[in-house]
């Protein structure tokens, strides 16, 4: 098969040919059909983390396909199957995070791409616990975001704790935050997106954003107390750490500001302010199992679709090259025809 495979932090990924991987007791082997390129995977071929992967390996966690094979004891999947293999690959089950329903906090969790190989590649092996069973009407093209991307936002807007009808910011309007804006307004909230890219606020807009905000033009902490007097909450998915800073200032009183975007750095926060207008400030990685069969339901009930950029697996280097140097909107997604 043909897969893409980090061998050295930094540099380009080789094309290489492998053998085809055969799923073990409790696994299934996907062929891929499609498989979207998050930023993620652009620190991982850095080795941009403190917790690096293992070299070498094979990015991706946004694949889908369908399962062409199946191993020992696998009740819950049949060949044939429509499936995404997600970040996490694989959960111990039994400590207190997996018991309390916060499996993505497992300390032995497994993560594709980055502990196990991934999703760039022809094949990959998912464990059948972990797999997402994608709905009827959503094509793999537009599935393979939403995988994590559209969970991750999915998961974030939940942990703001808005009502349908509150305000809540949408900050960075890229691979997540074009979903987050969709999301947003699926689950009832007036949604602001603010950017730096008239291009991004603009297709924010048509995907149903009330309210755009350039921040590059305007103060949005100013121009939001100044028309509604705060918003009620934020979720952060840009790549820029002054954005984190601007989110905090948004807040009216009791507001809630999450965090998605990992970009590197670390920015300032007011004490005084956060503790006296009770700012409640969080941060939020992907979703559980339970949150990607409802985030993808929901998906396939409002037609939330993910703007993508289909490309091939021989330009990932350049893919990657223009992901680092400018977030591209939408989501650049892979196909394997």
């Amino acid at each position: 098969m043909k897969a893409a495979v980090v061998t050295t932090f930094g540099a380009p990924l080789e094309l290489l040919d492998l053998p085809i991987p055969t799923p073990g007791a409790g696994e299934v082997l996907v062929r891929v059909r499609a498989s979207g390129v998050c930023h993620t995977d652009l620190h991982a071929a850095r080795g941009d983390w403190p917790d690096k992967p293992a070299l070498p390996i094979i990015p991706g966690h946004e694949a889908v396909g369908e399962v062409v094979e199946i191993g020992e004891r696998v009740t819950s999947v049949a060949v044939g199957d429509r499936v995404g293999v997600p970040w996490l690959h694989r959960a111990c089950g039994n400590c207190e995070a997996c018991l309390s329903g916060w499996e993505t906090l497992c300390p032995q969790q497994q993560r594709s791409g980055y502990d196990v190989a991934g999703g760039f590649a022809e094949y990959v092996v998912a464990d059948a616990a972990y797999v997402a069973h994608i709905p009827h009407g959503i094509d793999f093209l537009h599935a393979a975001p939403l995988i994590c991307a559209g969970l991750t936002v999915y998961k974030g807007l939940r942990m703001v704790d808005a009502k349908p009808g509150d305000w809540v910011v949408v900050s960075g309007i890229g691979g997540l935050g074009h979903l987050a804006v969709q999301y947003a307004a699926a689950m009832g909230f007036q949604v602001i997106a603010t950017d730096i890219d008239e291009t991004k606020l603009d297709l924010a807009a048509s995907l149903g954003a009330t309210m755009t905000i350039n921040a590059k033009k305007v103060d949005p902490a100013g121009y939001i107390h100044r028309q509604i007097g705060g918003a009620h909450g934020a979720l952060v998915t840009a790549v820029s750490t002054a954005a984190f800073g601007q989110a905090l200032g948004m807040m009216r009183p009791g507001g809630t500001v999450v965090l998605n975007g990992v970009p590197p750095g670390s920015f300032s926060v007011n004490i005084y302010d956060l503790v006296m207008r009770a700012i409640t400030m969080r941060g939020s990685i992907v979703g559980t199992r339970h949150d990607l069969s409802r985030a993808l339901a929901l998906a396939a009930q409002r037609n939330i679709r993910p703007t993508v950029h289909p490309a091939d697996l021989s330009s990932i280097n350049a893919i990657l090259e223009k992901m680092a140097n400018w977030p591209m909107p939408g989501r650049v997604v892979l196909e394997f025809p």
